[in-house]
């Protein structure tokens, strides 16, 4: 009898080691800023932080193109679009480290807390956050919402001032994330705020370890995952900022996955055998924002004086490896409410010269391009890409210099306004085309700071308002059709490209998918 049992008691001591073996590493390309996911607005930061600590009310499906459940198990809406009522998941955990001990589970409470702090200026956490709440503030959310009640531990409601088309969609974005409530009395209690941004608490399938600025994330499955445990034991970002590094580290399997790949690896990848690749048309725009507060980028001439200056197939050609499609407004074709119609500004040396002649500059200025050091899915050669530009500039008299600055930097900086021609990319993260026009071109984001262009318009304003408060697609692609024609008018923007989202992975890596909106789920992930 004894024999008999030893193999049923020695079977979980062979299997543990195997199951711990389960690491994930995931190259990717630069540091987060932080990890208080509200403060921040670069996909970097959400893939760290929202996207494997944190979880929101709803999920947006790709697939389907919908919203769907996720710590909300359903919703009502009322029929004048002012009243939603969210019933929660019930026994959702927060995470449990070293640093906090929860005592309770997910309840409205925290739902209201982690969108209080970003809306009431007079929540004790608002002051709090040092890079403000840029998500929030461009969404116009303050305005939106008029308050937030927890009928009960699990039920929420939100009133709104008026309709918004968006607002169930814009739950769904990495900055709407739900907070532990007790964990945040806790912090404030022991005078230490600033370690909500460095010792997350989130309710993720993921739990956070370590980080080690410009070299790893590590973080630790949550096993009391309740969406269900992910597969992998363990997470690691191994940041690397360098494309060709990245490669090498996946085929050497120092990594399993890769991400921004540039154009030529994914070529070579697809003749390794021990590589695949993932790939989708990415809802996303690269761009160079024109500071439209700048003289004198301040005058149109000017700005479509650029846009007519820039080769654009040479740019696609060189930098993307013709893998990417050109824009011509900020976003891509694949958008309901596209404006197909509406031409791109084609290279027109004489023409370009002719408008810096009628803005006063036939002579042309001095200006910069601020570019970041390190490639990415919209800027797979950053310093190549700045060259171009500021060579086709030099054919119209406009001198740039081009000014390299490290990603968090060159964000913090950006947001302030300082630059002048700024090679940036912008993901649209919940399906909306809204999504494109709020955070990059209203007033209200020229005061968060997501407006790279800078440019405040009532007319544009009222354009990208009236689109949210209809739910009647027709009448919306109206409205949005003619806020892109004047975008293009003004020439706000030097839209660049609509890129193919590309990763690359070891073949044992299964259950991994490149999302259109640069988000990073690996809570499905396993390895054969």
């Amino acid at each position: 009898m004894r024999l008999a049992a030893l193999p049923l008691l020695l079977a979980p001591l062979l299997l543990s080691p195997l199951a711990q073996a389960a690491a994930l590493s995931v190259c990717t390309e630069a540091s987060p800023e932080g990890f208080d996911v509200v403060q921040y607005n670069s996909l970097t930061t959400t893939n760290a932080s929202a996207d494997v600590l944190m979880n929101r009310l709803v999920d947006f499906d790709t697939t389907s193109g919908k919203v769907v459940p996720s710590l909300a198990d359903s919703w009502d809406v009322s029929a004048d679009g002012l009243t939603y009522v969210f019933t929660l998941h019930p026994q959702v955990k927060f995470h449990r480290t070293e640093y906090f001990n929860p005592t309770r589970t997910l309840t409205a409470e925290d739902v209201k807390f982690s969108f209080d702090r970003m809306l009431d200026p007079a929540h004790p956490w608002h002051k709090i956050a040092q890079s403000g709440f840029p998500h929030a503030q461009s969404m116009q959310l303050p305005a939106l919402i008029k308050k937030i009640d927890a009928i009960d531990p699990l039920t929420v409601r939100f009133t709104l001032d008026h309709p918004d088309s968006t607002f169930l969609a814009t739950l769904s974005m990495g900055f709407a994330s739900i907070y532990s409530a007790e964990y945040a009395d806790q912090l404030l209690k022991a005078g230490t705020p600033e370690k909500l941004n460095s010792q997350p608490i989130g309710s993720g399938p993921f739990i956070f370890g370590r980080f080690q600025k410009d070299a790893s994330i590590r973080y630790k499955a949550n096993r009391d995952y309740f969406a269900g445990r992910p597969a992998i034991d363990s997470l690691v970002f191994a940041i690397t900022p360098d494309a060709n590094v990245r490669l090498q580290k996946l085929r050497r399997n120092e990594c399993q996955i890769a991400l921004s790949p540039k154009p030529l690896d994914v070529q070579a990848a697809a003749q390794e055998p021990t590589l695949k690749i993932e790939s989708t048309p990415a809802f996303m725009t690269a761009f160079v924002a024109i500071n439209s507060q700048h003289p004198p980028l301040d005058k149109p001439e000017v700005r479509q004086a650029i846009n007519l200056a820039f080769d654009k197939a040479s740019y696609l050609k060189a930098v993307f490896e013709d893998t990417a499609e050109a824009a011509n407004g900020p976003y891509p074709p694949n958008t309901w409410s596209y404006a197909k119609d509406l031409p791109g500004y084609p290279k027109d040396i004489a023409k370009a010269r002719a408008l810096l002649a009628k803005a006063g500059l036939k002579d042309g200025f001095k200006t910069t391009i601020w570019t970041r050091p390190s490639g990415s899915l919209l800027n797979p050669n950053p310093s190549l890409g700045a060259q171009l530009l500021q060579a086709d500039l030099a054919e119209i008299g406009i001198q740039a210099e081009i000014r390299v600055i490290e990603w968090g930097e060159l964000i913090r900086r950006a947001k302030a306004g300082e630059h002048d021609l700024l090679f940036m990319g912008w993901a649209g993260d919940n399906g909306d085309p809204d999504n494109f026009l709020t955070p990059q071109f209203s007033c209200a984001a020229v005061k968060s700071g997501t407006n790279f262009a800078r440019y405040c318009d009532q007319g544009l304003d009222k354009l990208i308002g009236a689109g949210k408060t209809t739910t009647e697609q027709g009448v919306r692609s109206k409205l949005y059709e003619q806020a892109q024609a004047q975008i293009q008018q003004q020439a706000l923007w030097l839209p660049l490209a609509h890129p193919t989202a590309y990763a690359l992975t070891r073949k044992d890596v299964q259950g991994y998918q490149v999302s259109p909106f640069g988000r990073q789920d690996f809570s499905k992930v396993s390895l054969k």
